[in-house]
């Protein structure tokens, strides 16, 4: 047994159902599972292979339960890269809920502004990713099992998935933007001439996560749909040093309007 499917059985054994929907949540994102009820969580700690969260901000719990009518499993904190993980570590929860079945995944994270029409506390709709981190959970033998040798990308954020979550915002009279995510490595943040360089190549918005997660997803043929919380302005856009505890800061002020907004909009999507 691989170490992904004793994972897999385990977590079968811990839970009566497998929802065809799951949501990760980010920094200071974690409170999203309150709203679920008929609750039953599992510690990261608790499952085989899987890699523990030590961010700040994230919960390190697999946590299945409901919304309204709907089933869905919640990956309460992620791994990154900078914790010291490998590509295929940080895509391991991925890969778990796609061979249980998951088929529609939704990311949040934190994240930078690097387009000047952002504000600090906006939500924005990832369009697309420029990854980055010069890593890739697909290097090394492909598993055929999991998809195929040279997954295609070009529609790696589901189109019809944003086109619902823009409608749904406009009846709740949320505004959101859409923009291209820049993946780093860090834990640095970026320096101002590295924020130049990333608007000079088309992005919007920066961080240290999913795109890891959004590889191995498309791999396997899920649906995604993620959307980034801006934090902070990058580097060099205002006068001031960046310090994650604003970031956390920022994510709890705009999590109430993010949950608002998922609580509609997860129904709405094909599981």
């Amino acid at each position: 047994m691989t170490d992904l499917e004793e994972a897999v059985a385990t977590v079968k054994g811990h839970l009566p159902r497998i929802p065809k929907m799951a949501i990760v949540l980010g920094s200071g994102l974690g409170v999203f599972a309150d709203e679920l009820s008929d609750r039953k969580e599992i510690p990261y700690s608790d499952l085989p292979h899987w890699p523990r969260s030590t961010a700040v901000g994230h919960a390190g719990k697999l946590i299945l339960g409901r919304l309204g009518d709907l089933d869905l499993l919640c990956l309460s904190g992620r791994a990154h890269l900078y914790e010291g993980y490998t590509p295929r570590e940080a895509a391991f929860g991925i890969r778990v809920l796609g061979m249980l079945g998951v088929r529609s995944l939704v990311l949040t994270n934190a994240a930078g502004g690097i387009n000047a029409a952002f504000e600090r506390g906006e939500l924005v709709l990832i369009s697309d990713h420029i990854n980055l981190q010069g890593m890739n959970p697909l290097v090394g033998p492909n598993d055929d099992a999991l998809g195929p040798r040279f997954p295609d990308m070009s529609e790696a954020y589901c189109e019809q998935y944003r086109y619902v979550t823009k409608l749904v915002a406009a009846e709740l009279h949320i505004t959101v933007a859409e923009g291209v995510y820049a993946a780093l490595l860090g834990p640095s943040y970026e320096t101002p001439a590295e924020i130049r360089y990333l608007r000079a190549i088309g992005a919007d918005l920066v961080g240290m996560s999913t795109a890891p997660e959004v590889i191995a997803a498309n791999h396997m043929g899920m649906k995604v749909l993620a959307i980034s919380c801006v934090t902070n302005m990058a580097a060099g856009m205002l006068p001031r040093k960046i310090d994650h505890e604003e970031v956390l800061e920022t994510g709890a002020k705009v999590r109430d309007t993010l949950v608002r907004l998922l609580k509609e909009v997860l129904p709405r999507l094909e599981a």
